[in-house]
């Protein structure tokens, strides 16, 4: 794989295969662990979706169909 700039930060593609294989899709977020010195592995966050159901068990209300937008959250 290949790491692009993007911003301030670095950025990788990951392969198809990988994606197909994870079940992930746009906007989906991941957390990449160190597993040694020269590895990483890959999870699916789960942080957003603990977030809702503490929200949820807090009886808070939030829209049906809610999903959470990092862009519209940060805009100033």
């Amino acid at each position: 794989m290949h790491i692009a700039k993007w911003g301030n930060s670095l950025a990788i593609r990951l392969p198809r295969k990988l994606v197909d294989d994870l079940g992930l899709k746009e906007g989906d977020e991941v957390e990449l662990r160190p597993t040694g010195p020269d590895s990483v592995e890959i999870v699916r966050s789960t942080r957003i979706a603990s977030a809702l159901e503490r929200m949820a068990d807090r009886k808070w209300s939030f829209p049906e169909n809610y999903r959470f937008d990092r862009e519209e959250a940060n805009k100033r």
